[in-house]
Protein backbone atom coordinates (compact mmCIF):
# COMPACT_ATOMS: atom_id res chain seq x y z
CA UNK A 1 0.00 0.00 0.00
CA UNK A 2 1.34 3.12 -0.92
CA UNK A 3 1.77 5.72 1.74
CA UNK A 4 -0.62 8.10 -0.09
CA UNK A 5 -3.11 6.06 1.39
CA UNK A 6 -2.58 7.97 4.54
CA UNK A 7 -2.87 11.72 3.63
CA UNK A 8 -4.49 13.77 4.96
CA UNK A 9 -7.09 17.07 4.04
CA UNK A 10 -8.61 19.33 6.36
CA UNK A 11 -10.25 21.84 4.46
CA UNK A 12 -7.23 23.68 2.65
CA UNK A 13 -4.48 21.67 5.00
CA UNK A 14 -3.03 19.04 2.79
CA UNK A 15 -0.52 16.48 5.59
CA UNK A 16 1.43 13.98 4.09
CA UNK A 17 0.07 11.46 7.17
CA UNK A 18 -2.15 12.00 10.12
CA UNK A 19 0.70 11.75 13.31
CA UNK A 20 1.32 15.35 14.55
CA UNK A 21 3.05 16.36 17.02
CA UNK A 22 1.54 18.26 20.14
CA UNK A 23 1.71 22.23 21.13
CA UNK A 24 3.93 22.29 24.27
CA UNK A 25 5.55 18.96 25.30
CA UNK A 26 8.79 19.12 22.83
CA UNK A 27 8.25 22.83 21.13
CA UNK A 28 10.75 24.29 23.27
CA UNK A 29 12.13 25.66 20.02
CA UNK A 30 11.46 25.72 16.65
CA UNK A 31 14.25 23.47 15.70
CA UNK A 32 12.86 21.08 18.18
CA UNK A 33 9.30 21.13 15.99
CA UNK A 34 11.45 20.66 12.93
CA UNK A 35 13.06 17.63 14.14
CA UNK A 36 9.53 15.77 14.90
CA UNK A 37 9.11 16.45 10.79
CA UNK A 38 12.48 15.52 10.15
CA UNK A 39 11.37 11.63 12.02
CA UNK A 40 7.64 11.36 10.28
CA UNK A 41 5.60 13.84 11.79
CA UNK A 42 2.61 14.72 9.20
CA UNK A 43 2.55 18.12 10.92
CA UNK A 44 3.82 19.65 13.91
CA UNK A 45 2.66 22.25 16.65
CA UNK A 46 4.92 24.88 18.18
CA UNK A 47 4.57 25.98 21.61
CA UNK A 48 1.72 28.67 22.28
CA UNK A 49 3.08 31.76 21.48
CA UNK A 50 1.60 34.98 23.25
CA UNK A 51 1.72 38.67 22.78
CA UNK A 52 4.84 39.28 25.28
CA UNK A 53 7.67 37.09 26.25
CA UNK A 54 7.47 34.89 29.34
CA UNK A 55 9.36 33.02 31.20
CA UNK A 56 6.82 30.14 32.93
CA UNK A 57 6.88 29.13 35.84
CA UNK A 58 10.08 27.96 38.40
CA UNK A 59 10.47 24.30 38.68
CA UNK A 60 9.20 21.35 39.60
CA UNK A 61 6.78 21.66 36.22
CA UNK A 62 6.67 18.03 35.56
CA UNK A 63 5.99 15.15 37.46
CA UNK A 64 5.40 11.18 36.26
CA UNK A 65 2.03 10.15 37.61
CA UNK A 66 0.45 6.90 36.75
CA UNK A 67 -0.71 6.87 33.29
CA UNK A 68 0.94 10.20 31.90
CA UNK A 69 2.29 12.98 33.62
CA UNK A 70 0.98 16.35 35.39
CA UNK A 71 2.72 19.31 34.21
CA UNK A 72 2.54 23.18 34.50
CA UNK A 73 5.20 24.87 33.00
CA UNK A 74 3.67 28.24 32.66
CA UNK A 75 3.24 28.98 28.89
CA UNK A 76 6.99 30.00 28.63
CA UNK A 77 7.34 31.89 25.25
CA UNK A 78 9.84 34.52 23.59
CA UNK A 79 6.53 36.60 22.57
CA UNK A 80 5.08 37.29 19.02
CA UNK A 81 7.98 39.51 17.54
CA UNK A 82 10.46 37.67 18.74
CA UNK A 83 9.10 34.27 17.25
CA UNK A 84 8.26 35.78 13.83
CA UNK A 85 11.86 36.18 13.27
CA UNK A 86 12.70 32.74 14.31
CA UNK A 87 10.12 31.59 11.53
CA UNK A 88 12.37 33.63 9.39
CA UNK A 89 14.03 30.14 8.97
CA UNK A 90 11.38 28.24 7.45
CA UNK A 91 10.62 31.19 4.58
CA UNK A 92 10.46 29.18 0.85
CA UNK A 93 10.01 25.72 2.61
CA UNK A 94 6.16 25.25 2.86
CA UNK A 95 6.50 23.28 6.01
CA UNK A 96 3.43 21.68 7.74
CA UNK A 97 4.01 23.96 11.12
CA UNK A 98 0.71 24.50 12.96
CA UNK A 99 1.32 28.03 15.34
CA UNK A 100 -0.18 27.67 18.66
CA UNK A 101 -1.33 31.25 20.20
CA UNK A 102 -2.66 32.08 23.26
CA UNK A 103 -3.60 35.54 24.47
CA UNK A 104 -5.61 37.19 27.50
CA UNK A 105 -8.52 38.38 25.18
CA UNK A 106 -9.32 38.96 21.43
CA UNK A 107 -7.32 41.88 21.09
CA UNK A 108 -4.25 39.86 22.24
CA UNK A 109 -5.11 37.09 20.13
CA UNK A 110 -5.63 39.08 17.08
CA UNK A 111 -2.13 40.73 17.76
CA UNK A 112 0.00 38.06 18.13
CA UNK A 113 -1.79 37.15 15.06
CA UNK A 114 -0.87 39.83 12.94
CA UNK A 115 2.55 40.13 14.21
CA UNK A 116 3.23 36.29 12.97
CA UNK A 117 1.03 36.03 9.65
CA UNK A 118 3.33 36.71 7.34
CA UNK A 119 5.82 33.97 7.71
CA UNK A 120 5.60 30.86 5.69
CA UNK A 121 4.01 28.01 7.95
CA UNK A 122 0.77 26.05 7.58
CA UNK A 123 -1.80 27.20 10.30
CA UNK A 124 -3.42 28.20 13.54
CA UNK A 125 -4.12 26.37 16.86
CA UNK A 126 -5.81 28.30 19.11
CA UNK A 127 -5.10 27.45 22.62
CA UNK A 128 -8.55 28.22 24.65
CA UNK A 129 -7.56 25.56 26.80
CA UNK A 130 -4.41 25.91 29.32
CA UNK A 131 -5.55 24.52 32.59
CA UNK A 132 -2.91 26.21 34.76
CA UNK A 133 -2.49 30.13 33.72
CA UNK A 134 -4.66 31.97 34.75
CA UNK A 135 -6.69 34.42 32.69
CA UNK A 136 -5.32 33.25 29.11
CA UNK A 137 -6.44 29.18 29.15
CA UNK A 138 -9.85 27.90 30.99
CA UNK A 139 -11.42 31.24 31.97
CA UNK A 140 -11.03 31.60 28.03
CA UNK A 141 -11.94 28.44 26.32
CA UNK A 142 -15.39 28.07 29.09
CA UNK A 143 -17.31 30.51 27.74
CA UNK A 144 -18.82 30.45 24.33
CA UNK A 145 -19.29 34.23 24.05
CA UNK A 146 -15.56 35.00 24.82
CA UNK A 147 -14.39 31.84 22.55
CA UNK A 148 -16.64 33.23 19.54
CA UNK A 149 -15.07 37.04 20.10
CA UNK A 150 -11.68 35.45 20.22
CA UNK A 151 -12.39 33.44 17.14
CA UNK A 152 -13.63 36.32 14.98
CA UNK A 153 -10.94 38.17 15.78
CA UNK A 154 -7.79 35.64 15.02
CA UNK A 155 -9.92 34.77 11.23
CA UNK A 156 -10.39 38.26 11.15
CA UNK A 157 -6.19 38.51 10.91
CA UNK A 158 -5.55 35.69 8.36
CA UNK A 159 -6.13 33.69 5.82
CA UNK A 160 -4.87 30.28 7.05
CA UNK A 161 -6.25 27.99 8.98
CA UNK A 162 -7.23 27.87 12.18
CA UNK A 163 -7.94 25.50 14.96
CA UNK A 164 -9.69 25.61 18.26
CA UNK A 165 -8.11 23.84 21.06
CA UNK A 166 -10.55 22.89 23.30
CA UNK A 167 -10.64 22.18 27.24
CA UNK A 168 -11.85 18.80 28.55
CA UNK A 169 -12.58 20.79 32.06
CA UNK A 170 -16.14 21.95 30.91
CA UNK A 171 -19.70 20.48 30.31
CA UNK A 172 -19.88 23.11 27.95
CA UNK A 173 -18.00 21.40 25.35
CA UNK A 174 -20.21 21.55 22.12
CA UNK A 175 -21.15 24.87 23.10
CA UNK A 176 -17.47 26.56 22.56
CA UNK A 177 -17.21 24.19 19.82
CA UNK A 178 -20.30 25.63 18.12
CA UNK A 179 -19.10 29.23 19.05
CA UNK A 180 -15.75 28.78 17.60
CA UNK A 181 -16.87 27.18 14.16
CA UNK A 182 -19.72 29.66 14.00
CA UNK A 183 -17.15 32.23 14.35
CA UNK A 184 -14.71 31.04 11.70
CA UNK A 185 -12.84 28.18 13.06
CA UNK A 186 -11.51 25.90 10.58
CA UNK A 187 -11.06 22.83 13.15
CA UNK A 188 -11.32 21.83 16.27
CA UNK A 189 -8.85 20.18 18.38
CA UNK A 190 -9.90 18.22 21.13
CA UNK A 191 -8.83 17.85 23.80
CA UNK A 192 -6.34 19.77 26.24
CA UNK A 193 -4.74 18.49 29.70
CA UNK A 194 -7.43 17.54 32.38
CA UNK A 195 -7.04 19.66 35.77
CA UNK A 196 -4.79 18.51 38.19
CA UNK A 197 -2.79 18.64 41.55
CA UNK A 198 0.00 16.04 42.50
CA UNK A 199 1.07 15.66 45.46
CA UNK A 200 4.78 14.23 46.93
CA UNK A 201 3.42 11.49 49.86
CA UNK A 202 7.44 12.21 51.23
CA UNK A 203 7.22 15.96 51.91
CA UNK A 204 3.43 16.32 52.33
CA UNK A 205 3.57 19.43 49.87
CA UNK A 206 2.59 19.84 46.08
CA UNK A 207 4.59 18.38 43.15
CA UNK A 208 4.83 21.05 40.90
CA UNK A 209 6.12 24.62 42.19
CA UNK A 210 2.34 25.94 40.59
CA UNK A 211 0.24 23.32 42.45
CA UNK A 212 -1.95 23.10 40.04
CA UNK A 213 -1.36 21.30 36.46
CA UNK A 214 -2.41 19.43 33.40
CA UNK A 215 -2.49 15.65 33.35
CA UNK A 216 -1.74 14.31 30.11
CA UNK A 217 -1.29 10.63 28.94
CA UNK A 218 -3.01 7.28 28.44
CA UNK A 219 -4.93 8.40 31.69
CA UNK A 220 -6.93 10.75 29.79
CA UNK A 221 -7.58 8.60 26.29
CA UNK A 222 -10.73 7.60 27.13
CA UNK A 223 -11.72 11.09 27.80
CA UNK A 224 -10.38 12.69 24.81
CA UNK A 225 -11.71 10.06 23.10
CA UNK A 226 -15.32 10.53 24.06
CA UNK A 227 -14.76 14.69 23.39
CA UNK A 228 -13.84 13.64 20.12
CA UNK A 229 -16.98 11.43 19.43
CA UNK A 230 -19.52 13.61 20.67
CA UNK A 231 -17.82 16.85 18.58
CA UNK A 232 -17.93 14.57 15.67
CA UNK A 233 -21.26 13.86 16.06
CA UNK A 234 -22.38 17.88 16.33
CA UNK A 235 -19.98 18.89 13.77
CA UNK A 236 -18.24 18.41 9.95
CA UNK A 237 -15.12 20.28 10.14
CA UNK A 238 -11.85 18.61 10.29
CA UNK A 239 -10.93 17.06 13.86
CA UNK A 240 -7.27 16.69 15.56
CA UNK A 241 -7.50 14.27 18.15
CA UNK A 242 -5.20 14.60 21.36
CA UNK A 243 -4.86 12.85 24.78
CA UNK A 244 -3.07 9.80 25.28
CA UNK A 245 -2.13 8.74 22.14
CA UNK A 246 1.04 6.33 22.37
CA UNK A 247 0.53 4.03 19.16
CA UNK A 248 -0.95 3.19 15.97
CA UNK A 249 -3.80 1.19 17.64
CA UNK A 250 -4.53 4.39 19.38
CA UNK A 251 -4.51 6.49 16.61
CA UNK A 252 -6.89 4.33 15.00
CA UNK A 253 -9.00 4.48 17.96
CA UNK A 254 -9.60 8.08 17.67
CA UNK A 255 -9.96 7.98 13.97
CA UNK A 256 -12.85 5.66 13.99
CA UNK A 257 -14.29 8.05 16.69
CA UNK A 258 -13.86 11.01 13.87
CA UNK A 259 -10.68 12.45 14.19
CA UNK A 260 -8.78 12.96 11.09
CA UNK A 261 -5.44 13.21 12.49
CA UNK A 262 -3.92 12.78 15.65
CA UNK A 263 -1.87 14.48 18.16
CA UNK A 264 1.28 12.79 19.95
CA UNK A 265 2.17 14.89 23.32
CA UNK A 266 3.98 12.93 26.19
CA UNK A 267 4.44 9.75 23.98
CA UNK A 268 7.44 11.50 22.10
CA UNK A 269 9.20 12.08 25.52
CA UNK A 270 10.36 8.47 24.74
CA UNK A 271 11.62 9.24 21.10
CA UNK A 272 10.19 10.94 18.06
CA UNK A 273 10.33 7.23 16.27
CA UNK A 274 6.82 7.10 17.91
CA UNK A 275 5.37 8.76 14.58
CA UNK A 276 6.79 6.32 12.36
CA UNK A 277 5.46 3.38 14.55
CA UNK A 278 2.19 5.44 14.23
CA UNK A 279 1.86 5.83 10.51
CA UNK A 280 3.40 2.15 9.79
CA UNK A 281 1.02 0.61 11.95
CA UNK A 282 -2.28 2.74 10.15
CA UNK A 283 -0.98 1.51 6.91
CA UNK A 284 -0.72 -2.07 8.13
CA UNK A 285 -4.25 -1.58 9.82
CA UNK A 286 -5.79 -0.38 6.53
CA UNK A 287 -4.44 -3.28 4.55
CA UNK A 288 -5.56 -5.85 7.21
CA UNK A 289 -9.19 -4.22 7.11
CA UNK A 290 -9.11 -3.54 3.07
CA UNK A 291 -9.43 -0.52 3.09
CA UNK A 292 -7.85 2.06 0.32
CA UNK A 293 -7.25 4.81 2.14
CA UNK A 294 -7.32 6.50 5.75
CA UNK A 295 -11.09 7.91 4.93
CA UNK A 296 -12.70 4.74 4.74
CA UNK A 297 -12.29 4.28 9.14
CA UNK A 298 -12.76 7.97 10.52
CA UNK A 299 -15.82 8.01 12.30
CA UNK A 300 -16.98 4.41 11.39
CA UNK A 301 -17.71 4.15 14.67
CA UNK A 302 -20.62 5.83 14.25
CA UNK A 303 -21.56 4.43 11.49
CA UNK A 304 -22.35 0.90 13.09
CA UNK A 305 -18.32 -0.12 12.98
CA UNK A 306 -16.35 -1.51 10.34
CA UNK A 307 -18.56 -3.65 7.60
CA UNK A 308 -18.66 -7.32 7.91
CA UNK A 309 -15.23 -9.26 6.42
CA UNK A 310 -13.35 -5.88 7.51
Amino acid sequence: MSVDAIAVKMGSLHLANPAVLASGVQGSSLDRVLEALKFGAGAAVTKSIGPAPREGYPEPTMVEVEGGMVNAVGLPNPGAGKFSAELKKLEGKRLPVIVSVFGGDEGEFAQVVRALDGCDFAAYEMNLSCPHVAGVGTEIGHFPEVVAKVTRAVRGSTEKPVFAKLSPNTDRLLEVARAAVDAGADGLTAINSVKAFPIDAATGRQALWNGRGGLSGAAIRQIALRCVYDLREEFDVPIMGCGGVANWEDAVKFMLAGADAVQLGTSTLKGFEVFNDVNVGVISYLERKGMARLEDIVGAAHRGGLQAGQ
